[in-house]
């Protein structure tokens, strides 16, 4: 047993050393203050929350150090989603996953910067996915959630919320009890990028961006 629950440690471990190479710091250079973000193109494109990329003057914080200036290409602030692009090539990103396919009970992890610590990972299961959720405190049509036994905290917004393969299922975005959090499926997210950036592609052409909400 002792050598399953190494292994098994081992695993998770490696699965979040791999998932901490496309997650980033999104911050506001005039005001201070720092959200997460995923690479989803290796040429700069990233995906936040929209409340995390509310202004302008963004900076971008990779996990090799370097910290870029941000532009906001595409912002839905009913959905909560925002599209960044920094100038830079070949950055790591994470595969996407279909939230479709997600079921209660499965475990999931979230990678974010909650207050303040940078890159760190929790990790729970998931309570119910589905566009009508009860009790959340927002009511949008036509979106899809995901809803976790996770704890999230100030810093994990915008970040990836994964699955036990290290595919991107969502995009962490609220608390929603003491230890339920809110991320807005991944499925969502790609709708987005098709409609904003103007492709069915977007995940590879992220110099089409014709921006919608900015």
């Amino acid at each position: 047993m002792t050598s399953v629950l190494q292994q098994l440690n081992a695993d998770l471990a490696g699965l979040v050393t791999g998932v901490q190479r496309s997650v980033v710091q999104v911050r506001d250079d005039q005001r201070g203050g720092a959200g997460a973000g995923t690479i989803w193109h290796p040429d700069g494109l990233i995906v936040t929350n929209a409340h995390v990329a509310r202004r302008d003057h963004l900076q971008v914080a990779l996990s090799d150090g370097r910290v870029l200036p941000a532009r906001l290409i595409a912002r839905d602030d009913e959905r909560d989603l925002a599209a960044l692009m920094v100038e830079a090539d070949n950055l790591p990103t994470i595969e996407p996953g279909n939230s479709a396919a997600l079921h209660p009970g499965q475990w999931v992890l979230a990678v974010g910067h909650p207050w303040g610590i940078t890159n760190a990972a929790t990790g729970g299961v998931v309570i119910g996915t589905g566009k009508q959720i009860a009790d959340l405190p927002v009511r949008t049509a036509n979106q899809d959630w995901v809803v976790v036994d996770v704890l999230l905290r100030p810093g994990n917004s915008g970040g990836p919320l994964v699955d036990a393969q290290g595919r991107m299922v969502g995009v962490n975005t609220m608390i929603n009890g003491p230890e339920v959090g809110v991320a807005v499926a991944v499925n969502a997210v790609k709708e987005f990028l098709r409609r904003t950036l103007g492709s069915d592609d977007a995940a590879r052409t992220p110099e089409s961006a014709s921006p919608e909400f900015v």
